[in-house]
């Protein structure tokens, strides 16, 4: 009994694992019901494959109940696919053979004793969950979206692993002398070369930090400037308007003079809407802000969307003027791109930011079709590449711990944030 109570524990282990490697496309609810679910199945056909066939037969074949229906899991609700989603699959079994491998070495120098294996379980199992949820699973995540290429160099050393502990080296940890030794010393080099990958994975986050930062200097630069070359345009127009005022002046008293009214108000009408052609609209207050409004609202306007704004901002900002930028950036961006898909009679953007009582932004637009989010309310990218933009405002959120909610109701799709 003590062998069937170690697989049903390793099986309700490995599923775990399998949560927190996963990066679902579902919402939370569906995707823990769905783990809970096939976990409840794996257990239960374990336990009849041991009592109809005995301990040899369920050991033998104890990966294959476990794993392959981990791997369709993973296939059903998993956003990667290809060596990214086999990397999910191997990196949750890896950390929950760490712990059988451990649990089993403990058990086994202790003389066999289950209390042993128990305690050894529970104590292994909460320091290697506590440090995924801590530690791994946001680096894991964030890597899985910004690493393209190499998985399947990462994957073939670690199917190589796996061959090894599961059907090269024969028995069980903590049941036999050899299996004992042999599998913790293999897992524990596995261990190596997993703390090489966080390593890189770290170094990979980093770089997608400063290409950020990069990002953020390049829209500061680009939005401001063009600013600046509208508010040129503007001043230039203006000057040559001052400049032919007197002409225009001696035209509209020379139509005066002559009795006809209305085509001297026709004249000055078409003079003045000249001049409130290039009027520069100020948006906001912080300059950043404002170029970036200018910039995306005014596209958005020669793309035909209405445009519907109500702004109030402050000098002085909660967070960095250039980040919140960046996110404005990304929002209005994602906003122009789905209207683009509508005709040209519903195209609108809705736009409101607010300073008092804390930073409210919300910006919605309709949309067709239906958005699916994964496990963190994130919009889920239809396309490969796509995304980023969500990505971008999500790390935002995260650093500077602002709530942010995305959601579609009633054919508009909104994006809200609170600082």
């Amino acid at each position: 009994m003590v062998e069937l109570f170690a697989m049903e524990y390793m099986t309700a282990l490995g599923m775990t694992m399998v949560l927190l490697f996963l990066d679902s496309r579902y919402s939370p609810r569906r995707t823990i019901g769905a783990v809970c679910g096939t976990m409840v199945l794996v257990m239960a056909a374990v336990a009849a494959i041991y009592q109809a066939a005995g301990l040899e037969t369920t050991l033998r074949i104890y990966s294959l109940i476990a794993h392959l229906p981990s791997l369709l899991l993973l296939l059903a609700l998993s956003r990667f696919r290809g060596w990214r989603l086999v990397f999910q699959l191997l990196s949750a079994i890896l950390f929950c053979v760490l712990v059988q491998h451990g649990a089993g070495l403990l058990y086994y120098l202790s003389g066999s004793r289950f209390w042993v294996l128990v305690l050894s379980y529970a104590v292994l199992s909460t320091a290697v969950v506590w440090f995924l949820v801590r530690f791994l699973r946001p680096l894991f995540l964030q890597t899985l979206l910004e690493l393209r290429r190499g998985w399947w160099l990462i994957c073939l050393v670690m199917v190589v692993y796996y061959v090894t502990v599961v059907y090269l080296i024969p028995g069980y940890a903590g049941l036999t002398q050899s299996s004992t030794i042999m599998k913790p010393a293999v897992s524990l080099l596995m261990v190596g070369f997993y703390c090489v990958l966080m390593f890189l994975f770290s170094s990979i986050h980093k770089e997608a930090e400063v290409r950020h930062s990069a990002q953020l200097s390049t829209l500061q630069l680009a939005a401001l400037q063009r600013r600046m070359e509208a508010v040129k345009a503007a001043e230039d127009t203006i000057r040559t308007e001052r400049h032919d005022l007197r002409h225009r002046l001696q035209a509209a008293a020379e139509l005066v003079s002559r009795s006809d009214r209305e085509a001297a108000l026709a004249f000055l009408d078409a003079a003045q809407a000249r001049l409130d052609e290039q009027v520069v609209t100020r948006w906001c207050r912080p300059p950043v802000l404002d170029a970036v409004f200018s910039v995306y609202l005014n596209q958005a306007k020669n793309q035909g969307i209405a445009v519907e704004t109500k702004l109030s901002l402050p000098d002085v900002l909660p967070a960095d003027e250039g980040e919140l930028a960046i996110v404005l950036a990304n929002a209005l961006e994602n906003a122009i791109h789905a209207n683009l898909e509508l005709p040209q009679d519903a195209r609108q953007i809705r736009c409101k930011m607010l300073a008092t009582p804390s930073l409210m932004l919300e910006i919605s637009n309709p949309c067709t079709g239906s958005v699916s989010f994964d496990s963190s309310g994130l919009p889920v990218a239809q396309r490969e590449g796509h995304g980023l933009g969500v990505q971008s405002i999500s790390a935002f959120c995260r650093k500077h711990g602002a709530v942010c909610q995305f959601d579609q109701t009633d054919g508009w799709f909104r994006l809200r944030l609170v600082l």
